[in-house]
């Protein structure tokens, strides 16, 4: 995930087109950093926000800010001039971060897949609770350190006549470089792509496949359209990140199958389009968020309110407050009798929430009844 290990061949381009290449890496390097950072504030801001699901999704637009700001300029002064202006030590952080935060990204994608896998899938098994979110994430960080550590390790600086250069020193410079990277390949595209690709599609043939006979209530229909949203948001996130790493991938493995591509007039200018894609999937996530979801528009909103056009409905203020009751919020309450006392259930629609109070009265419900709201209404519960 960052320049090139071989060699860098210096190719010299015109000024107006050095312009245009800027101009393109400093805007993915703007909204990236600054999507991402409202994206992390809008989590760790609000309480409402502090769900299982939005905490991967706090690791991964961390990754994403991450990379964008120490990377993504440095990627492409370094792929234009040839030269390496930022001596040994960042040469080493340059060549080993991009892996470890792609590896983050996408890992933090594959638990929102499983979670979400799980939640409606399995709705009666335990969900993870917060403490074992924050070991996943830990877990996920890890792995990647441990992936991305030979690149740290054999990364160097060398000094030439009249430019110095960062690589990647293998020790065995023919073959080592390509097997990284296909490594890399399957392990940071290929195999969380794979797992993703499973999981969604079994929830999406849940979701859409069909309705379950006997309800057509109000509180099913918009459950069940609160679960598509999630999902349908997760997998755009996802197929963004597959379309916008893939030529990055296929660009290393072909260029490594056939080394004197390496040398062809053209092939810098392929090279920083292939890079100047992957760095832009750090920017894409925040938009996604804010054209999908509604409540990260309201923080978004809440986030712009400086500017004249952008205005605070008190809907958008009431979508990110803690509290659970406001006047546009649907619930309903669903009545399961045993002995003499009755749990009541009150199901936020737009949360996805079930509130649980045991009350003294009694009041008996019908067994099909019983048997809809014990088990198969569950099903299509949300976070």
């Amino acid at each position: 995930m960052s320049t090139r290990s071989s060699l860098t061949i210096l190719f010299v381009q015109p000024p107006w087109r050095v312009a245009l290449w800027s101009v393109a890496y400093s805007s993915v390097l703007a909204v990236a950093v600054f999507g991402n950072l409202i994206v992390i504030w809008i989590i760790l801001a609000h309480k409402r926000m502090r769900t299982v699901t939005n905490y991967f999704l706090l690791n991964l637009a961390f990754s994403d800010a991450s990379m964008a700001a120490f990377n993504t300029l440095i990627n492409f002064i370094y792929a234009t001039h040839g030269e390496w202006y930022f001596g040994e030590a960042y040469c080493k952080f340059h060549n080993f971060f991009p892996v470890t935060s792609v590896f983050a990204s996408i890992y933090s994608m594959t638990a929102i897949a499983v979670d979400r896998y799980m939640a409606i899938i399995h709705p009666l098994k335990p969900r993870l609770s917060a403490k074992a979110t924050t070991g996943v994430i830990v877990c996920i960080w890890s792995l990647a350190v441990v992936l991305a550590f030979p690149l740290c390790y054999f990364s160097t600086t060398r000094t030439l006549p009249r430019r110095t250069l960062c690589y990647v020193a293998w020790p065995r410079m023919a073959d080592d470089p390509f097997m990284y990277h296909i490594i890399v390949t399957v392990l940071v595209y290929v195999l969380p792509l794979v797992v993703m690709g499973i999981t969604y599609t079994i929830v999406g043939v849940t979701l859409w496949g069909g309705e379950i006979p006997g309800d057509s209530s109000d509180n099913y229909h918009g459950q069940l359209r609160a679960k598509r949203k999630v999902v349908k948001m997760m997998i755009i996130v996802v197929v963004t990140f597959a379309l916008c790493w893939l030529p990055y991938h296929v660009y290393f493995i072909v260029t490594g199958l056939n080394k004197r591509l390496s040398k062809w007039k053209y092939i810098q200018q392929v090279y920083l389009s292939v890079l100047w894609l992957a760095m832009s999937s750090t920017m894409y996530n925040p938009i996604i968020y804010c054209c999908l979801n509604s409540r990260f528009r309201a923080g978004f909103k809440r986030a712009f309110r400086w500017c004249p056009f952008i205005k605070v409905s008190s809907y958008d203020e009431s979508e990110l407050r803690s509290t659970r009751l406001h006047p546009t919020r649907q619930s309903s309450m669903y009545t399961l009798s045993r002995m003499d006392t009755t749990t009541v259930l009150v199901y936020d629609s737009t949360e996805g929430n079930y509130l649980v109070a045991n009350c003294s009265w009694v009041k008996r419900a019908s067994p099909p009844r019983v048997l809809w709201e014990r088990f198969i209404q569950p099903f299509i519960t949300e976070l």
